[in-house]
Protein backbone atom coordinates (compact mmCIF):
# COMPACT_ATOMS: atom_id res chain seq x y z
CA UNK A 1 0.00 0.00 0.00
CA UNK A 2 1.06 3.81 -1.09
CA UNK A 3 0.78 5.47 1.57
CA UNK A 4 -0.87 8.75 -0.39
CA UNK A 5 -3.66 6.51 -1.43
CA UNK A 6 -4.54 5.45 2.43
CA UNK A 7 -6.97 7.67 4.12
CA UNK A 8 -6.50 7.38 7.30
CA UNK A 9 -9.83 8.44 8.78
CA UNK A 10 -11.32 6.06 11.18
CA UNK A 11 -7.55 4.28 11.95
CA UNK A 12 -5.22 3.99 14.61
CA UNK A 13 -1.64 4.92 12.93
CA UNK A 14 1.55 3.15 14.83
CA UNK A 15 4.65 4.76 13.01
CA UNK A 16 8.20 4.26 13.51
CA UNK A 17 9.95 7.05 13.10
CA UNK A 18 13.40 8.30 14.11
CA UNK A 19 13.77 10.60 16.70
CA UNK A 20 17.04 10.07 17.66
CA UNK A 21 18.28 13.74 17.85
CA UNK A 22 20.81 14.99 19.71
CA UNK A 23 20.18 16.36 22.89
CA UNK A 24 22.82 18.82 25.23
CA UNK A 25 23.63 18.33 28.70
CA UNK A 26 19.91 19.99 29.81
CA UNK A 27 18.01 17.36 27.52
CA UNK A 28 17.25 20.31 24.78
CA UNK A 29 17.19 19.27 21.28
CA UNK A 30 20.13 21.19 19.51
CA UNK A 31 19.25 20.03 15.74
CA UNK A 32 15.43 18.97 14.87
CA UNK A 33 16.44 17.61 11.19
CA UNK A 34 14.55 13.88 11.65
CA UNK A 35 11.74 15.48 13.39
CA UNK A 36 11.09 17.60 10.59
CA UNK A 37 11.66 14.63 8.30
CA UNK A 38 9.24 12.96 9.41
CA UNK A 39 6.19 15.61 9.25
CA UNK A 40 4.90 14.93 6.02
CA UNK A 41 3.99 11.20 7.38
CA UNK A 42 2.62 12.58 10.49
CA UNK A 43 0.60 15.38 9.25
CA UNK A 44 -1.13 13.10 6.72
CA UNK A 45 -2.28 10.24 9.29
CA UNK A 46 -3.93 13.83 11.36
CA UNK A 47 -5.10 15.73 8.31
CA UNK A 48 -6.74 12.47 7.09
CA UNK A 49 -8.83 12.58 10.86
CA UNK A 50 -6.55 9.38 11.77
CA UNK A 51 -5.15 8.64 15.69
CA UNK A 52 -1.76 8.89 15.50
CA UNK A 53 0.89 6.84 17.41
CA UNK A 54 4.84 7.77 17.39
CA UNK A 55 7.63 4.87 18.35
CA UNK A 56 11.42 5.49 18.24
CA UNK A 57 14.49 4.84 19.58
CA UNK A 58 16.96 7.57 21.17
CA UNK A 59 20.81 6.93 22.09
CA UNK A 60 22.08 3.10 22.58
CA UNK A 61 20.45 2.71 26.38
CA UNK A 62 20.86 -1.81 25.55
CA UNK A 63 17.61 -2.55 27.45
CA UNK A 64 18.42 -0.66 30.16
CA UNK A 65 15.97 2.69 31.46
CA UNK A 66 18.30 5.80 30.88
CA UNK A 67 16.46 9.30 31.81
CA UNK A 68 19.36 11.15 29.60
CA UNK A 69 17.44 8.84 27.01
CA UNK A 70 13.70 9.68 27.82
CA UNK A 71 12.07 10.46 24.72
CA UNK A 72 10.00 12.66 26.87
CA UNK A 73 12.53 15.16 26.67
CA UNK A 74 11.59 15.85 22.95
CA UNK A 75 7.87 16.25 23.82
CA UNK A 76 7.05 19.74 23.23
CA UNK A 77 9.52 19.74 20.08
CA UNK A 78 7.55 17.15 18.41
CA UNK A 79 4.11 18.88 19.74
CA UNK A 80 5.42 22.28 18.21
CA UNK A 81 6.40 20.48 14.94
CA UNK A 82 3.05 18.98 14.30
CA UNK A 83 0.95 21.61 15.89
CA UNK A 84 -1.11 19.49 18.17
CA UNK A 85 -0.39 18.84 21.97
CA UNK A 86 1.27 15.18 22.28
CA UNK A 87 0.99 12.68 24.90
CA UNK A 88 3.59 10.90 26.26
CA UNK A 89 3.38 7.01 27.14
CA UNK A 90 6.08 6.43 29.77
CA UNK A 91 6.06 2.57 29.44
CA UNK A 92 6.42 1.48 25.50
CA UNK A 93 5.08 -1.86 26.53
CA UNK A 94 2.55 -1.34 28.64
CA UNK A 95 0.81 1.57 26.38
CA UNK A 96 -2.57 -0.24 25.98
CA UNK A 97 -4.91 2.16 28.13
CA UNK A 98 -3.33 5.47 26.45
CA UNK A 99 -3.37 4.17 22.97
CA UNK A 100 -6.99 2.96 23.17
CA UNK A 101 -8.01 6.61 24.13
CA UNK A 102 -6.52 8.29 21.40
CA UNK A 103 -9.35 9.94 19.04
CA UNK A 104 -8.46 10.86 15.56
CA UNK A 105 -6.85 14.05 15.18
CA UNK A 106 -4.67 13.05 18.31
CA UNK A 107 -1.27 12.45 18.57
CA UNK A 108 0.92 10.15 21.53
CA UNK A 109 4.34 9.20 21.76
CA UNK A 110 5.73 5.80 23.23
CA UNK A 111 8.83 5.98 25.46
CA UNK A 112 12.39 5.09 24.14
CA UNK A 113 11.73 1.50 22.50
CA UNK A 114 15.44 0.45 23.29
CA UNK A 115 14.55 0.11 27.12
CA UNK A 116 13.39 -2.44 26.13
CA UNK A 117 15.77 -5.75 25.41
CA UNK A 118 13.16 -7.13 23.20
CA UNK A 119 13.36 -4.10 20.37
CA UNK A 120 16.90 -5.24 19.45
CA UNK A 121 16.26 -9.06 20.11
CA UNK A 122 20.20 -9.44 21.64
CA UNK A 123 20.44 -11.39 24.63
CA UNK A 124 21.56 -10.00 27.48
CA UNK A 125 24.70 -10.87 30.08
CA UNK A 126 25.34 -14.17 27.90
CA UNK A 127 28.48 -14.52 26.58
CA UNK A 128 28.22 -15.40 22.69
CA UNK A 129 29.21 -18.86 21.36
CA UNK A 130 28.70 -20.59 24.48
CA UNK A 131 25.53 -23.24 24.58
CA UNK A 132 24.32 -20.64 27.26
CA UNK A 133 24.05 -17.73 24.27
CA UNK A 134 21.99 -20.06 21.87
CA UNK A 135 19.40 -20.62 24.37
CA UNK A 136 18.73 -17.13 25.03
CA UNK A 137 18.91 -16.34 21.44
CA UNK A 138 15.62 -18.04 21.04
CA UNK A 139 14.04 -16.83 23.82
CA UNK A 140 14.97 -13.88 23.52
CA UNK A 141 13.35 -13.94 19.73
CA UNK A 142 10.18 -15.07 20.64
CA UNK A 143 10.42 -12.30 23.42
CA UNK A 144 10.92 -9.66 20.27
CA UNK A 145 8.00 -11.42 18.64
CA UNK A 146 5.95 -10.73 21.68
CA UNK A 147 6.75 -7.16 21.87
CA UNK A 148 6.36 -6.22 18.24
CA UNK A 149 2.73 -8.06 19.07
CA UNK A 150 2.38 -5.62 21.68
CA UNK A 151 3.31 -2.51 19.91
CA UNK A 152 1.03 -3.65 17.13
CA UNK A 153 -2.01 -4.23 18.98
CA UNK A 154 -2.02 0.23 19.52
CA UNK A 155 -2.87 0.66 16.16
CA UNK A 156 -4.71 -0.92 13.26
CA UNK A 157 -2.00 0.47 10.49
CA UNK A 158 1.70 -0.06 10.58
CA UNK A 159 4.12 2.88 9.42
CA UNK A 160 7.67 2.81 8.58
CA UNK A 161 9.41 6.11 8.54
CA UNK A 162 12.86 5.45 9.62
CA UNK A 163 14.85 5.01 7.32
CA UNK A 164 18.34 5.66 10.06
CA UNK A 165 17.27 2.14 11.34
CA UNK A 166 15.81 0.49 8.10
CA UNK A 167 18.80 -1.99 7.77
CA UNK A 168 17.82 -3.57 11.77
CA UNK A 169 15.72 -6.18 11.82
CA UNK A 170 14.27 -4.93 15.27
CA UNK A 171 11.00 -5.30 16.48
CA UNK A 172 9.93 -2.13 15.94
CA UNK A 173 11.36 -1.73 12.10
CA UNK A 174 10.81 -5.26 10.27
CA UNK A 175 8.74 -7.81 13.08
CA UNK A 176 5.90 -5.53 13.66
CA UNK A 177 4.83 -5.67 9.97
CA UNK A 178 4.07 -9.65 10.53
CA UNK A 179 1.21 -8.23 12.19
CA UNK A 180 -0.58 -6.51 9.72
CA UNK A 181 -1.72 -7.39 5.88
CA UNK A 182 -0.43 -5.55 2.77
CA UNK A 183 -3.17 -3.43 2.95
CA UNK A 184 -2.47 -2.18 6.10
CA UNK A 185 1.19 -1.39 6.48
CA UNK A 186 3.35 1.07 4.34
CA UNK A 187 6.23 3.37 3.71
CA UNK A 188 6.02 6.81 4.81
CA UNK A 189 6.98 9.67 2.91
CA UNK A 190 10.48 9.85 3.89
CA UNK A 191 11.42 6.23 3.54
CA UNK A 192 9.86 6.05 0.14
CA UNK A 193 11.91 9.47 -0.82
CA UNK A 194 14.81 7.16 0.62
CA UNK A 195 14.20 4.05 -1.49
CA UNK A 196 13.41 6.09 -4.54
CA UNK A 197 17.05 8.28 -4.69
CA UNK A 198 19.37 4.83 -3.99
CA UNK A 199 16.97 3.35 -7.16
CA UNK A 200 17.77 6.58 -8.99
CA UNK A 201 22.03 5.66 -8.47
CA UNK A 202 21.70 1.60 -7.99
CA UNK A 203 18.83 1.07 -10.94
CA UNK A 204 17.95 3.87 -12.80
CA UNK A 205 21.63 5.66 -13.47
CA UNK A 206 22.40 8.14 -16.11
CA UNK A 207 26.24 7.63 -17.20
CA UNK A 208 29.01 8.77 -16.80
CA UNK A 209 28.04 7.59 -12.94
CA UNK A 210 30.73 8.81 -10.35
CA UNK A 211 30.92 7.72 -6.84
CA UNK A 212 33.16 9.30 -4.28
CA UNK A 213 33.93 6.98 -1.51
CA UNK A 214 35.38 8.80 1.39
CA UNK A 215 35.83 8.33 5.72
CA UNK A 216 38.68 6.77 7.63
CA UNK A 217 38.44 2.57 6.83
CA UNK A 218 38.09 0.61 3.86
CA UNK A 219 37.06 -1.89 6.41
CA UNK A 220 33.59 -0.18 6.75
CA UNK A 221 33.30 0.48 3.15
CA UNK A 222 34.76 -2.58 0.95
CA UNK A 223 31.30 -3.92 0.58
CA UNK A 224 29.96 -0.81 -1.01
CA UNK A 225 33.47 -0.81 -3.20
CA UNK A 226 33.07 -3.65 -4.30
CA UNK A 227 28.90 -3.59 -5.92
CA UNK A 228 29.99 -0.10 -7.24
CA UNK A 229 32.66 -1.76 -8.95
CA UNK A 230 29.81 -2.73 -11.77
CA UNK A 231 27.59 0.52 -11.89
CA UNK A 232 29.75 2.83 -12.06
CA UNK A 233 32.27 4.80 -14.58
CA UNK A 234 34.39 6.68 -11.86
CA UNK A 235 35.52 5.97 -8.51
CA UNK A 236 36.68 8.52 -5.92
CA UNK A 237 38.51 7.67 -3.15
CA UNK A 238 39.46 9.89 -0.63
CA UNK A 239 39.99 10.62 3.05
CA UNK A 240 41.92 8.33 5.33
CA UNK A 241 40.68 4.75 3.53
CA UNK A 242 43.12 6.20 0.11
CA UNK A 243 46.06 5.64 2.16
CA UNK A 244 46.03 2.09 2.19
CA UNK A 245 45.76 1.68 -1.15
CA UNK A 246 48.54 4.20 -1.55
CA UNK A 247 50.48 1.83 1.14
CA UNK A 248 49.51 -1.24 -0.88
CA UNK A 249 51.39 0.12 -4.29
CA UNK A 250 54.66 0.32 -1.79
CA UNK A 251 54.12 3.97 -1.58
CA UNK A 252 55.66 6.11 1.46
CA UNK A 253 52.67 7.41 3.85
CA UNK A 254 54.38 8.72 7.14
CA UNK A 255 51.53 8.51 9.70
CA UNK A 256 48.77 8.73 7.76
CA UNK A 257 45.65 6.33 9.01
CA UNK A 258 45.53 2.93 6.97
CA UNK A 259 44.87 -0.61 7.40
CA UNK A 260 47.49 -2.97 6.85
CA UNK A 261 45.61 -5.93 6.70
CA UNK A 262 43.02 -4.27 3.67
CA UNK A 263 46.11 -4.14 1.14
CA UNK A 264 45.50 -7.21 -0.86
CA UNK A 265 41.79 -6.15 -1.02
CA UNK A 266 42.88 -2.44 -1.92
CA UNK A 267 45.31 -4.53 -5.30
CA UNK A 268 42.08 -6.42 -5.52
CA UNK A 269 39.78 -3.57 -6.05
CA UNK A 270 42.69 -1.93 -8.07
CA UNK A 271 42.66 -4.83 -10.33
CA UNK A 272 39.04 -5.48 -10.61
CA UNK A 273 38.42 -1.64 -11.38
CA UNK A 274 41.01 -1.76 -14.42
CA UNK A 275 39.17 -5.04 -15.54
CA UNK A 276 36.31 -3.41 -15.56
CA UNK A 277 36.79 -0.44 -16.74
CA UNK A 278 36.16 1.57 -14.21
CA UNK A 279 38.70 5.03 -14.00
CA UNK A 280 39.51 4.35 -10.50
CA UNK A 281 40.98 7.53 -8.93
CA UNK A 282 43.12 8.42 -5.98
CA UNK A 283 44.44 11.45 -4.23
CA UNK A 284 47.81 12.72 -6.18
CA UNK A 285 48.93 14.53 -3.06
CA UNK A 286 47.94 15.49 0.33
CA UNK A 287 47.99 18.35 3.17
CA UNK A 288 49.69 16.50 5.93
CA UNK A 289 49.55 17.98 9.45
CA UNK A 290 52.41 17.12 12.55
CA UNK A 291 50.05 16.41 14.80
CA UNK A 292 46.69 15.29 15.03
CA UNK A 293 45.10 19.17 15.54
CA UNK A 294 43.77 21.87 14.25
CA UNK A 295 46.35 24.34 14.58
CA UNK A 296 49.59 21.88 13.75
CA UNK A 297 52.02 22.76 11.35
CA UNK A 298 50.38 22.03 7.54
CA UNK A 299 52.41 21.06 4.83
CA UNK A 300 51.45 19.53 1.42
CA UNK A 301 53.43 15.97 0.00
CA UNK A 302 52.77 13.79 -3.16
CA UNK A 303 50.29 11.51 -1.71
CA UNK A 304 53.20 8.77 -2.18
CA UNK A 305 56.11 10.31 -0.39
CA UNK A 306 54.88 11.42 2.97
CA UNK A 307 57.86 11.62 5.54
CA UNK A 308 57.93 9.27 8.92
CA UNK A 309 56.57 11.94 11.23
CA UNK A 310 53.92 13.83 8.90
CA UNK A 311 50.23 12.71 8.93
CA UNK A 312 48.06 12.99 5.20
CA UNK A 313 44.85 15.25 6.46
CA UNK A 314 43.10 16.65 3.69
CA UNK A 315 43.05 16.56 -0.53
CA UNK A 316 45.17 18.87 -2.21
CA UNK A 317 44.36 21.33 -4.37
CA UNK A 318 45.53 19.78 -7.35
CA UNK A 319 43.85 16.67 -6.12
CA UNK A 320 40.14 18.15 -5.83
CA UNK A 321 41.21 20.09 -9.93
CA UNK A 322 41.21 16.17 -10.83
CA UNK A 323 38.35 15.46 -9.44
CA UNK A 324 36.18 18.14 -9.76
CA UNK A 325 36.64 17.60 -13.56
CA UNK A 326 35.41 14.05 -13.16
CA UNK A 327 32.26 15.04 -10.99
CA UNK A 328 31.50 17.99 -13.08
CA UNK A 329 31.47 16.08 -16.54
CA UNK A 330 29.41 13.06 -14.66
CA UNK A 331 25.42 12.87 -14.82
CA UNK A 332 24.88 10.67 -11.77
CA UNK A 333 26.94 11.13 -8.72
CA UNK A 334 26.98 9.30 -5.51
CA UNK A 335 28.54 11.00 -2.32
CA UNK A 336 29.19 9.08 1.06
CA UNK A 337 32.38 9.93 3.28
CA UNK A 338 34.80 13.13 3.66
CA UNK A 339 38.08 13.25 1.94
CA UNK A 340 39.99 14.72 4.82
CA UNK A 341 39.29 15.41 8.59
CA UNK A 342 36.46 17.65 8.07
CA UNK A 343 36.04 17.62 11.98
CA UNK A 344 38.70 20.30 11.92
CA UNK A 345 38.27 23.74 10.45
CA UNK A 346 42.20 23.58 9.03
CA UNK A 347 41.88 20.52 7.32
CA UNK A 348 38.04 21.11 6.10
CA UNK A 349 38.75 22.48 2.64
CA UNK A 350 38.98 19.56 0.71
CA UNK A 351 35.70 18.52 1.27
CA UNK A 352 34.41 21.31 1.16
CA UNK A 353 35.53 22.24 -2.37
CA UNK A 354 33.56 18.40 -3.15
CA UNK A 355 30.46 19.31 -1.80
CA UNK A 356 30.45 22.41 -4.11
CA UNK A 357 31.50 20.73 -7.03
CA UNK A 358 28.66 18.50 -6.51
CA UNK A 359 26.17 21.21 -6.01
CA UNK A 360 27.31 22.71 -9.46
CA UNK A 361 27.33 19.27 -11.51
CA UNK A 362 23.85 19.33 -10.10
CA UNK A 363 22.41 22.89 -10.88
CA UNK A 364 24.85 23.47 -13.85
CA UNK A 365 25.00 20.54 -15.76
CA UNK A 366 21.57 18.59 -14.79
CA UNK A 367 23.61 15.65 -12.30
CA UNK A 368 21.11 13.61 -10.19
CA UNK A 369 23.68 13.70 -6.95
CA UNK A 370 22.71 11.88 -3.78
CA UNK A 371 24.75 12.49 -0.57
CA UNK A 372 24.59 10.35 2.37
CA UNK A 373 26.82 9.57 5.47
CA UNK A 374 27.30 12.07 8.49
CA UNK A 375 30.20 14.24 7.32
CA UNK A 376 29.14 14.83 3.82
CA UNK A 377 25.64 15.54 4.97
CA UNK A 378 27.22 18.03 7.17
CA UNK A 379 29.38 19.12 4.39
CA UNK A 380 26.51 19.68 2.14
CA UNK A 381 24.75 21.72 5.27
CA UNK A 382 27.85 23.86 6.07
CA UNK A 383 27.94 25.67 3.05
CA UNK A 384 24.40 25.89 2.82
CA UNK A 385 24.11 23.41 -0.44
CA UNK A 386 21.96 20.57 0.73
CA UNK A 387 18.86 22.29 -1.46
CA UNK A 388 21.25 22.27 -3.92
CA UNK A 389 22.06 18.59 -4.52
CA UNK A 390 19.08 15.78 -5.29
CA UNK A 391 18.52 14.88 -2.11
CA UNK A 392 20.51 14.28 0.99
CA UNK A 393 20.23 10.81 2.58
CA UNK A 394 18.78 10.54 6.12
CA UNK A 395 20.38 6.86 6.98
CA UNK A 396 23.85 6.65 6.94
CA UNK A 397 24.60 3.20 7.25
CA UNK A 398 21.06 2.01 5.74
CA UNK A 399 21.95 3.90 3.13
CA UNK A 400 25.21 2.10 2.77
CA UNK A 401 24.18 -1.38 3.38
CA UNK A 402 21.46 -0.77 0.56
CA UNK A 403 24.31 0.30 -1.87
CA UNK A 404 26.83 -2.74 -0.93
CA UNK A 405 23.34 -4.68 -2.45
CA UNK A 406 21.69 -5.90 0.73
CA UNK A 407 17.99 -6.31 1.38
CA UNK A 408 17.00 -3.54 4.31
CA UNK A 409 14.48 -5.56 6.41
CA UNK A 410 12.71 -2.40 7.44
CA UNK A 411 11.65 -2.04 3.52
CA UNK A 412 11.42 -5.68 2.96
CA UNK A 413 8.94 -6.08 6.01
CA UNK A 414 6.51 -4.02 3.88
CA UNK A 415 7.14 -5.14 0.59
CA UNK A 416 6.46 -8.83 1.46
Amino acid sequence: MKINDFNFAGHKAIVRVDFNVPLDENGHVTDDTRIRGALPTLKKVLADGGALIMMSHMGKPKGKVKPELSLSQIVKNVSDALGVEVKFAKDAGHADAEAAALKGGEALLLENLRYYPEEEGKPVGVEKGTPEYDAAKAEMKNRQKDFAKKLASYADVYVNDAFGTAHRKHASTAVIADYFDADHKMLGFLMEKEVTAINNVLKNAQHPFTAIIGGSKVSSKLGVIKNLLDKVDNLIIGGGMGYTFIKAQGGKIGKSLHEDDLMPEALNVMAAAKEKGVNLSLSVATVCGKDFSNDTERKTFPIDQIPDEWEGMDASEESIKAWKKIILASKTILWNGPVGVFELENFAKGTGEIAKAVAQATQENGAYSLVGGGDSVAAVNKFGLADKVSYVSTGGGAMLEAIEGKVLPGVAAIEK
